[in-house]
């Protein structure tokens, strides 16, 4: 931990107070010079309006494990085989799904002759290639590749809850609804905390699918392919060594304010 985490962030730190370009033995120290830039330069500041769309999305993705996995807990039928199905786009490696989405994007791709189909061949576009589309693209390709890791954390903490809660709740008389709001939620609060940090964290360090299928371009570019972009391509380390720190700062500052709000205390639902 110490030889391959905690000297290297050092070393990070440190580098974020500097203009060094990764290669001379100089490192000059320029202060607080690297955040201003961060701050000021709309073409640094702006992969952070990227980052909403991944925001955005993984909500989505977390919105649609849960209502999956509360319905395959139940007793349904061909169950096994749709917790596979939405298991399986998460196995699949990164660089596949981008290659995979890239042909279904493309102009006459799968989706254009799908919509073409249906009627629909006036919401064409450009689906990578158009700026205002594309982050959009992303975003979808993100919540299919994501979803089922989210189904899998909240189908496991569902199916941890004690069966003897649903029975005694049916005894009530308790529909599914009010099963879910009394005995599913408050029973599953840790994940979905644990859930929420790693979708903020992950909508940060949104990296392989846009990298793969734009290259950063049409608007596209996020935080890690910024920050990428400024140490290995202009040779700015100090600057991307700023882009990281300020990376870090916003998942432990994302993490005490969930912390906050949702206290990782006993869960009581009996």
């Amino acid at each position: 931990m110490i030889t391959f985490t905690y000297i290297p962030v050092g070393n990070m730190i440190w580098y974020s107070f500097t203009s060094w370009n990764g290669i001379s033995k100089v490192q000059q120290v320029v202060g607080l010079d690297n955040y201003g830039q961060i701050f000021s330069d709309p073409t640094i500041f702006n992969v952070f309006y990227v980052s909403l769309f991944y925001v955005g999305a993984s909500i989505l993705q977390m919105g649609l494990a849960l209502y999956f996995a509360t319905i395959l807990s139940f007793k349904t039928r061909f169950r096994n085989f749709f917790k596979g199905v939405l298991f399986f786009p998460y196995l699949i490696n990164g660089v596949a799904i981008g290659l995979v989405f890239l042909y279904f994007f493309q102009p006459g791709g799968t989706l254009d002759l799908i919509l073409k189909n249906f009627g629909l061949a006036q919401l064409t576009t450009q689906w990578l290639g158009n700026p205002d589309v594309a982050n959009f693209s992303l975003a979808g390709t993100s919540v299919w590749r994501y979803t089922g890791l989210n189904f899998v954390l909240f189908l496991g903490a569902i199916q941890s809850i004690p069966a003897q809660l649903y029975e005694a709740a049916d005894l009530d008389g308790a529909n599914k609804w009010q099963q879910f709001r009394f005995i599913i939620m408050p029973g599953i609060k840790r994940i979905i905390s644990l859930s929420f940090i790693l979708a903020i964290s992950g909508s940060l360090a949104v990296f392989e699918i846009p990298f793969i299928m734009t290259g950063g371009a049409n608007g596209t570019a996020t935080f890690v392919i910024t920050t990428i972009q400024q140490a290995f391509t202009f040779r700015h380390v100090g600057l991307a060594s700023a882009m990281a720190v300020i990376l870090l700062l916003i998942v432990l500052i994302v993490t005490y304010v969930q912390r906050k709000l949702v206290p990782d205390d006993e869960v009581n639902i009996s």
